[in-house]
């Protein structure tokens, strides 16, 4: 039996090796595996000799040969194709070894140049890869080092079925398409396609979730190739997939303000969201909007958690803190509530927000640029009163939220914090009405954030509360409607010319 061996991971290749050579298996190998494998004092026979050729071109062939593929790939039991290696004077070739070179890598890290990053793109591994796991009745194919002790053990005991060596093959198909994934990936982005004919996405297996939306549905989280943030979990249990759906809606929002913030959420909606001179006055705000439904709930906070803002955050239950980095005396607080996941991303603000999103539907997925833009130019005044400076403040902050609510969505907002909340409602006044009847605030001088453009109702609705400044989109027939009712009620309506829908 014979090993093909070229790993560019050398973890554990030479105990591997020893391992095969005790249970009579020859090696044949390569570049710098053959050169750490026979100065390990293992014998090898360099790939050279079974090919006639040297490796060539830089490197960039190595394997690229009949004598290997055909080693790889004959059926062995098959009459002709025993006839035509033996006829060749091909040696069969029972196991592959291979890691790939290291593209992902090499494309994270900063300042690679093009002529760089290309030389990482493996031919030769994914090839012999490929060939072992489609002859996998035949070839054992090893793409994994965690998977060499039980490899040497099945060897051992002779148990090396064929059902153990499709999943090997499985394996390894799934990692070649990952690899080949990333490298599309590449090269859309450099060539500035949106939207190729074939859509890949890389994900790499993270952990089992302990369940999914409900304890019934089985759940996993998969690490995107080229990850944006530092995701540092600092305590707590272990991370269910509501949150990180929560979580993934928190950091969304949170990216809105350079300001100090503090955004509550609960069920994929924030239930509070405040900006303060510090993050501790950021979050009692955001704490306030809503005493109860921030219960449980995940914070998002833009600024290191101190002192002060452990001790406020330690008074409730919370299943999630995420902040740039927390101090000792925040961990020394909050670390004494077992259950509170804390997760430190200290790139939380420096990292780029995804441009595409996509979202599983009927027969495929859909894809889209990321909502990423807030005004498309300068928010028009539409109506005869003006707005102060304060509900100009007001109203940015109440836009910057209503672009992170589940739609039909309303936010009722006043000096830089959440007064009232309304989202998810098929009619927009029900949101609005929603808003404001939950409201516990004084009213006089807050502002409303649509994220859609409504009609003369809304207007009403606003009046009966005193609402006197209104944000939206605009662009219905029924506009002129809107500003006339809103002259005739003194209400200042401002459009943006951007509709914010999330669905």
């Amino acid at each position: 039996m014979r090993a093909l061996i070229s790993v560019y991971d050398k973890t554990g290749i030479v105990e591997f090796a020893q391992h095969l050579i005790e249970l009579d298996w020859e090696i044949i190998s390569t570049g710098g595996t053959y050169r750490l494998l026979t100065d390990s004092g293992i014998t090898v026979t360099e790939v050279s000799e079974s090919t006639g050729f040297p490796d060539m071109l830089d490197g960039r062939v190595k394997t690229l040969h009949p004598n290997i593929h055909g080693g790889i790939l004959y059926r062995r039991g098959d009459e002709q194709h025993e006839a035509t290696i033996e006829e060749l004077g091909i040696q069969s070739i029972d196991m592959i070894v291979n890691s790939l070179y290291p593209f992902e890598e090499t494309v994270n890290k900063p300042n690679m140049t093009q002529a760089e990053i290309i030389e990482q793109i493996d031919i030769g591994g994914p090839a012999m890869i490929r060939a072992a796991s489609k002859n996998y009745q035949d070839v054992i194919v090893v793409i994994d080092k965690n998977d060499y002790a039980d490899i040497i053990e099945s060897l051992k005991n002779n148990t090396m079925d064929i059902e153990k060596r499709r999943q090997l093959a499985g394996k390894a198909f799934s990692l070649t398409a990952y690899y080949d994934a990333q490298i599309a990936h590449y090269f859309n982005q450099t060539n500035d396609i949106d939207f190729p004919k074939y859509f890949t996405q890389a994900y790499q297996f993270q952990e089992t979730l302990r369940y999914g939306e409900n304890p019934h549905q089985k759940a996993a989280l998969y690490r995107e190739s080229h990850p944006m943030y530092v995701f540092n979990q600092l305590h707590g249990k272990q991370i269910s997939y509501n949150n990180m759906n929560d979580l993934n809606a928190c950091i969304a929002l949170v990216h809105e303000f350079t300001d100090p913030v503090a955004v509550a959420v609960k069920h994929a909606n924030p239930c509070g969201v405040a900006v303060g001179n510090t993050i501790a006055e950021a979050y009692q705000k955001a704490y306030e909007c809503d005493p109860e439904s921030i219960f449980g709930g995940i914070i998002g906070l833009n600024r290191p958690v101190d002192k002060d803002t452990a001790t406020k955050l330690s008074e409730i239950f919370l299943e999630i803190v995420a902040a740039p980095s927390f101090d000792q005396e925040a961990l020394a607080i909050l670390t004494k509530k077992k259950n509170i996941r804390l997760i430190e991303m200290p790139n939380l603000m420096e990292a780029a927000s995804p441009i595409m999103m996509s979202k599983e539907t009927i027969n495929g997925v859909l894809v889209q640029e990321t909502d990423q833009a807030l005004y498309d130019g300068q928010p028009q005044l539409m109506t005869q009163r003006t707005v102060t400076t304060s509900e100009q403040q007001d109203l940015d902050f109440a836009w910057k939220v209503v672009k992170h609510i589940a739609s039909n969505a309303m936010v009722v907002a006043k000096d830089g914090m959440t007064y009232g909340l309304g989202h998810g409602e098929v009619k927009r006044v029900w949101a609005l009405e929603k808003a404001l009847e939950r409201s516990e605030f004084d009213l006089t001088g807050a502002v409303v954030a649509s994220d859609a453009f409504f009609f003369k109702d809304t207007i009403e609705t606003l009046a009966k509360y005193g609402i006197k400044a209104v944000i939206q989109p605009g662009g219905s027939v029924k506009d002129s409607e809107v500003i006339n009712e809103a002259n005739e009620k003194n209400i200042s309506v401002l459009f943006t010319g951007m509709r914010h829908f999330k669905h």
